[in-house]
Order: structure tokens, then C-alpha cells, then sequence
């Protein structure tokens, strides 16, 4: 399903063969992310990725850069996370060398021009704000905090307005300097394009390169903050996040909590779907997803709901984390379950873009990759037992956490809702 080569110096590459694809897709993972940051440079690693498209030495401005890949119908964009930073295109298959020029251009030679530094610190202050604004975007602010605590993995990836106009251009070239280079690089590149083919591009683009890595910190014991923090809103709809601690990336249970994730709130065959929504009308979409890094985790609902049906969704909400725990699952929803799950990994392996992300967040956060046949053989194991056993170690009463924005009234008495039975 796929081929590596870590080139001396330079990027490891995966290639994720696509046969008869008309579109090649780049993902380049720079194996840094706000974890990596120090209390003084808070939003650097974020800032970085900004600044990269502000120009480059062969395309000296944003424009040059999005023409060179808009230009001939493609796409690309890039992302900070905790652990790593990411940066994609897609394009034509005739355009792969383009892309990965582009690409290569972005993390080993931006320009981080002084006066661009000082424009974009406007940009970001604005994205910040933006998050601030959006309810639900604040909501998972402040439940990362809650589940994270103060430190790197709870403050918000961007940092805060003070700490974007803080940051010294001394510090953002520095954190390039130490962390953007081709051997601390990961590029997979997926469709109809020969490994050779692909190791000679990135070779070219990204050259060769090593420099110190920046360690984190490990993670607290979780949970880490407050047990419930809010923010009051006068919105038409309030918006709550409510979780335990999980699991960390490459658990031997891992599988068994995406099977539980998908039984719980992934779809809408979901049982918080099927009650919240379905049945009882309380929301219009609630869910719930997996977050993991290196050495911690954690299960998180999310729900928009009407302001005074706040604590009779926190109530629901329990409830099903309480039948999980207390009740074995029958053995055709476990089966809808994997099948929910099972079948989303292949039809996505269909997409060049999820291959290359696929492969190259595998090789950059998990060190192997796993083959499709090899992730079907994993859903298929996980058992009943191993759900509810699982269940029985997340779903506690002292491990909840809550962030809810919602108007003032909404926010009273939170805590007699907050309470998972022995």
C-alpha cells in the first residue's frame, strides 16, 4: 500500500499509490507544533505558519505563491496542530513537480521578511478574535483547559492577542531555524506517481538539513483544570462540551475507542444522536470525537442546544456515558458500529488528499503506517468486552469535564448535572 525512504539528512517520504488518479495530493509534515513552544513564545509555531506565506525566495509574495498553484486548478493550505504542522496541495498528476517546489519553498525557505512579521500579527489578532466570537469555537477553548490545564496542551494554539504582539521577530526566525528543517520533515504524496518518481521531487525541493528539536513538556495528570469553566454569552443558543480523559496516540486500546467513539456520538446512528436529536429534540447536532497526542488524550461531547435545555442535555448526555459504561452493547450495534467505521476508512482511501494525510501523519506522529488492510483487521478484533471495559475505566464521576458559553441564567447550578452514578 505504500513505500518509504528516509533520505540522509533530508525528509522521510511516503508514497500511497493511487492507480489511475487524475490528481496527486502533498502532505508535509513539519514534526513541530505549539507543544514545542516556550511560556515566552506562545503562538509562535502558528505564527510561523502564517508568515511562510507571505513569500518565499522563488515566489516573493502570497500572490506569486497561490498563483503558482490556483493557477492550474490546485489547491493547498496548511495547518498548526500541538505535535505537528502540516502543509498540503493538490493539483493535476502533470503538476506534481510544482506542487512539491511550492511546498518545499514554504517550510525550508520562507522569507520571514520584518515587515511582513509586523503586518500579520493584525491578521492573526483577527483569527483570534474570530475563535473568540464564535460560540462554539470558545466552547472547545475553554474544555481544553478544563481537560489540559494552563500548560502547552491547553492554551490555544494561536495564543492570545498579547502574546501575538509580544512575540519578537528574533523568536519566530529562531523556532524556524531549530525546528523547519528537511530531516525533521515528513512528505507523503499519494496518487498515480512512481516512488522513484516522488523521492526524486522532494529530494530537489526540500534538500538536506538537520537542527535541534525542541522537547515539551510531558502531560499533566488529566484532568488538569477546573472542573467546569464557562463563559456568559447573550447568544440564542448555547453551545457545551462535555468529556473524560481518553487515551494516548498508539494505546493498545485505541481501536477499541474508536469503536466506542462510533457507538456513542460519531454519525447519525449514534446513540447521543438517536436520543438528543432524534428522539428527544434537544439539539440540533451533537457528536463526539477523540483528541490524542504522544502521552495523553481525551473522549469530548459537543452540543448546540436552547439555553434552558442546558442542564437537561448535560443530563442526557451522562446518561448515555452511564449505559456505556453499566451495560454491555448488543452485539449487532457493535457490528454497526465497526462496519460505520470500517467502511469510512475505505471509501476515504478512495481521495488522494486523505491518502497522503494517511500516510504522512503516520510516518510523522506514530513513526510506522499502518496498511488499510491491517486498520480493518484492528476495528474487526475490537469485542464487546473490550468496550466495555474501556468504558468502565473512562466514564468516572471525578473525571468529568464541562465548558459551557451560554447566557448567565444557563449557567447556574451546572454542577448538580455534572455527577456520573457509582
Amino acid at each position: 500500500m505504500f513505500e518509504r525512504t528516509a533520505l540522509p539528512d533530508g525528509p522521510r517520504v511516503i508514497t500511497v499509490p493511487l492507480p489511475g488518479a487524475r490528481s496527486v495530493s502533498i502532505a508535509a509534515y513539519v514534526r513541530a507544533g505549539s507543544r514545542q513552544e516556550s511560556p515566552d513564545e506562545t503562538g509562535v509555531a502558528h505564527f510561523l505558519e502564517h508568515l511562510t506565506f507571505k513569500g518565499t525566495a522563488a515566489y516573493p509574495s502570497t500572490r506569486a505563491l497561490s498563483e503558482a498553484i490556483e493557477g492550474v486548478g490546485g489547491s493547498f493550505n496548511a495547518a498548526t496542530d500541538r505535535e505537528t504542522t502540516v502543509y498540503w496541495a493538490r493539483v493535476p498528476k502533470r503538476e506534481a513537480g510544482r506542487a512539491t517546489a511550492v511546498l518545499g519553498e514554504l517550510i525550508c525557505r520562507p522569507a520571514l521578511d520584518a515587515a511582513e512579521i509586523d503586518r500579520e500579527r493584525e491578521v492573526i489578532v483577527e483569527e483570534i478574535r474570530g475563535y473568540l466570537d464564535d460560540p462554539a469555537e470558545h466552547c472547545q477553548i475553554l474544555f481544553q483547559r478544563a481537560m489540559f490545564g494552563a500548560g502547552p496542551l491547553g492554551r490555544e494554539i494561536c495564543g492570545e492577542e498579547a502574546d501575538v504582539r509580544a512575540l519578537p521577530a528574533g523568536a519566530i526566525r529562531a523556532f524556524w531555524a531549530s525546528a523547519y528543517r528537511p530531516a525533521n520533515t515528513v512528505v507523503a504524496v499519494a496518487g498515480d506517481l512512481a516512488h522513484e518518481a516522488a523521492v526524486e521531487l522532494i529530494e530537489g525541493a526540500f534538500g538536506t538539513g538537520n537542527g535541534a528539536l525542541g522537547r515539551f513538556e510531558g502531560a499533566p495528570a488529566l484532568p488538569a483544570g477546573e472542573r467546569i469553566l464557562t463563559a456568559r454569552r447573550a447568544i440564542t443558543q448555547a453551545q457545551l462540551c462535555l468529556g473524560v480523559p481518553a487515551l494516548p496516540r498508539d494505546h493498545p486500546d485505541t481501536w477499541a475507542l474508536a469503536v466506542l467513539n462510533a457507538i456513542l456520538g460519531d454519525g447519525m446512528s449514534s446513540r447521543l444522536f438517536l436520543s438528543l436529536v432524534d428522539r428527544d429534540a434537544l439539539a440540533y447536532d451533537v457528536g463526539s470525537g477523540i483528541v490524542e497526542y504522544a502521552d495523553a488524550g481525551a473522549l469530548q461531547v459537543t452540543a448546540g442546544v436552547d439555553p434552558a435545555r442546558v442542564g437537561r442535555t448535560i443530563d442526557a448526555i451522562i446518561a448515555e456515558l452511564r449505559r456505556l459504561r453499566d451495560e454491555t452493547v448488543p452485539v449487532d450495534e457493535l457490528a454497526k458500529a465497526k462496519a460505520y467505521l470500517a467502511g469510512g476508512l475505505e471509501l476515504r482511501m478512495e481521495e488522494t488528499r486523505h491518502l497522503a494525510s494517511w500516510g504522512g501523519g503516520q510516518e510523522a506522529l506514530h513513526e510506522r503506517v499502518l496498511t488499510l488492510d491491517e486498520a480493518l483487521a484492528a476495528v474487526d478484533a475490537v469485542t464487546d468486552t473490550d468496550v466495555a471495559r474501556l468504558a468502565g475505566r473512562l466514564f468516572r464521576n471525578e473525571a468529568l469535564r464541562l465548558s459551557v458559553v451560554a447566557p448567565t441564567r444557563s449557567l447556574r447550578g451546572l454542577d448538580r448535572h455534572l455527577r456520573l452514578a457509582a
